[in-house]
């Protein structure tokens, strides 16, 4: 890294005094070995590894990488790794504040370095998805001769935000959100080590779950929030971090909600049966207990996909479509935004007319199913593709309904033993009441009554 006159103050200040820098930072890994999750990224032979020198250069050196994933989840402290490990120089940039000119000194510089020194550049890009096309296409001849190895990172979808010239040159690294377990074991280190709070206070489970709820996934918001709540903690002279102090130093309640036990089902059931029952806002109170509570968003918005057909159906046909683009959505976008997708979705389910008409046509015929009622299928509509299905009379007097007007063919379609009943009952309510009228005159056609 090349730091200013400034920044080297500051560093160190820190050294001399590591109190005075936030925990977050004081507890930031100095090893590859040390980073919180992204098992999957840090094996031998991996890209980031061989950044560090585990693995040597050569023909083979090591690629630019782009690192994709939500905040708080280790991009930055992957490239600060990077930079403290490699015997490479490492510059830093972020795209919020640089342009095409930082850029441009930072290749010139590179070029230089590499021409007179022998010495290799890894450029630290942040916030990518920032840069325009024109910008990001400077990066390219730099990229592509290696005079730098680039490390990008970015929240936003890179197939969206990235140019495919960049993305071809790269390797792309998705970063996994991280688990209460990685984040859980964060917090004891931050609690225990020296550089962290040196065992001044302890943490109870009640209030480590808390802590858990309120990160949500991001290491640097766990971290911060247990400064706060140590910090209130040790003013108050108190051995440990009640979950009191940790609910007034973040000014954020405990939800009472255990993700793996009956909380989880109660509120989920009953973010359901308020939809079912159209009760918008008694829908909205459950899910922000949901998303308050730290609930994976994936497993909210798979609820509303069922809600969607189980109570709702062909009432409202754009129901399902909704619920489904949500929950992809969701899977692209995460917490804190995805809180606004999962409401979309919740107060349209809420608001659309309900039918479980759906629900109860495939219950009923699985019923007859399990009882026995799976008779053989009528020759007529067996498979005659294959050779000596004829003989077997196979698709023999099948009509193809395409050749009839009104493409509806009577014959008989179901096995004998179920032939004639109604599974389907459609409702009057909504969109439904139109196929409950088309139902009734197809029926009617497939006896050859009035056709």
């Amino acid at each position: 890294m090349e730091p200013d006159l400034f920044t080297a103050a500051a560093e160190e200040r820190q050294e001399k005094d590591p109190a005075s820098s936030p925990l977050a930072v004081r507890m930031r890994p100095r090893t590859l070995d040390e980073v919180v999750g992204q098992r999957h990224l840090l094996k031998p032979g991996s890209p980031l590894r061989r950044l560090v020198g585990d693995g040597g250069g050569g023909p083979a050196g090591a690629s630019s990488v782009i690192l994709w994933g939500p905040p708080g989840i280790g991009k930055t402290t992957l490239a600060y790794v990077v930079s403290k490990a490699t015997n490479k120089r490492f510059v830093e940039l972020s795209a919020i504040t640089a342009g095409v000119k930082e850029v441009r000194a930072v290749i010139d510089g590179a070029r230089r370095a590499v021409g007179g020194f022998g010495k290799e550049t890894v450029l630290f890009l942040d916030e990518i998805h920032r840069f325009s096309k024109a910008q990001q296409d400077s990066l390219l001849p730099a990229v592509e001769n290696r005079w730098v190895t680039l490390i990008a990172a970015t929240t936003e979808n890179p197939y969206f935000s990235v140019i495919s010239p960049l993305l071809s040159r790269s390797l792309l690294l998705t970063l996994e959100p991280l688990t209460d377990d990685d984040l859980r074991g964060l917090l004891r280190r931050a609690l225990t080590e020296d550089r962290g709070l040196g065992g001044a206070v302890t943490l109870p489970e009640d209030a480590e779950a808390h802590l858990l709820r309120i990160a949500g996934g991001d290491a640097r918001r766990a971290l911060t929030a247990l400064e706060a709540a140590a910090g209130a903690a040790i003013a108050k002279q108190e051995p440990e971090i009640t979950l009191e102090t940790v609910e007034e130093t973040v000014d954020r309640a405990a939800v009472k909600y255990d993700r793996d036990g009956d909380q989880h089902y109660d509120v989920a059931s009953a973010l359901i049966k308020s939809i079912r029952g159209s009760d918008v806002d008694a829908a909205l109170h459950y899910l922000a207990r949901m998303i308050e509570a730290g609930e994976d968003p994936r497993f909210i918005a798979r609820r509303l996909m069922i809600s969607a057909s189980e109570d709702i159906g062909l009432a409202d046909p754009n129901a399902l479509p909704l619920a489904v683009a949500a929950a992809q959505a969701v899977a692209m976008i995460g917490f804190p935004e995805a809180a606004l997708t999962l409401s979309h979705a919740t107060i349209a389910l809420a608001l659309a007319p309900k039918s479980n008409a759906a629900t109860n046509a495939i219950f009923a015929a699985r019923a007859d199913v399990r009882d026995g009622l799976a008779c053989p299928v009528p020759p007529h509509l067996r498979d005659g593709h294959y050779k000596g299905a004829a003989k077997l009379g196979h698709a023999q007097g099948y009509v193809y309904p395409h050749d009839v007007p009104g493409a509806i063919a009577p014959q008989q379609y179901a096995p004998d033993t179920v032939h004639g009943k109604r599974y389907y009952e459609p409702t009057r309510y909504g969109a439904e009441a139109r196929y409950a009228d088309v139902v009734e005159k197809v029926r009617e056609r497939l006896k050859g009554d009035g056709g």
